[in-house]
């Protein structure tokens, strides 16, 4: 680790691109249909590079997006990486996001596809290390078996690393499906799960 991961970036990432025009118009055909925004829970990761300024600038071009709006941000946790051998990598720092929008879950899917790519993700291999990772875990109480955006995310009760910040934002939230997140977090193990009490991501004011 760095010691430029003790610190979150007091400026915009200058690598996250402004949104396309294309995502406006997206977002006002949206705000026409929507009277009342959605909540949506986003998880975020990174074992590349400076981890900690990367999850930052993810929550803040999610804040800059048109019809959305961070309302809690979690604590920043130390992971293992799952799915591959012990020491094949290095570990993760994760978070969870709350956000309020407007946008529908595709045009949400395709901003926060727009934000990892921003940061150079890469999908040549699967469990490979990267550079970010967002991925939205659910979406009000939308149900949806959609190959391109499965909702809620059909692993994510299985995963501590998910199931722990997501407690720190809603304590008595629910896994749409599958019951209280409390007793969801009980049910995994969550040895490789370290909170990072040294660092914290900004909420974007």
């Amino acid at each position: 680790m760095t010691s430029s991961d003790n610190a979150a970036s007091s400026s915009p990432d200058p690598t996250v691109q402004p949104v396309p025009s294309a995502v406006v118009q997206q977002v006002d055909a949206a705000d026409a249909t929507l009277h009342n925004p959605r909540l949506a829970v986003i998880a975020l990761g990174s074992n590349l590079g400076n981890r900690l300024e990367t999850i930052q600038g993810a929550v803040d071009a999610l804040e800059d997006t048109p019809g959305l709006r961070v309302t809690a941000v979690s604590a920043v946790y130390e992971t293992e990486p799952w799915g591959v051998p012990e020491g094949s990598q290095g570990t993760y720092f994760n978070a969870v996001v709350v956000v309020r929008t407007t946008l529908p879950p595709s045009s949400l899917l395709e901003r926060a596809q727009a934000v990892e790519e921003a940061y150079e993700r890469t999908r040549d291999e699967r469990w490979g290390p990267r550079t970010l990772d967002v991925d939205i875990v659910s979406y009000q109480d939308v149900v949806s078996t959609d190959p391109r955006l499965t909702l809620p995310h059909p692993r994510a009760h299985e995963r501590a690393f998910v199931l722990v910040p997501w407690l720190d934002v809603d304590p008595e939230g629910d896994y749409p499906g599958r019951g209280p997140l409390a007793e969801l977090r009980s049910s995994v193990d969550d040895s490789g799960v370290r909170r990072r009490e040294d660092i914290a991501l900004a909420l974007p004011s």
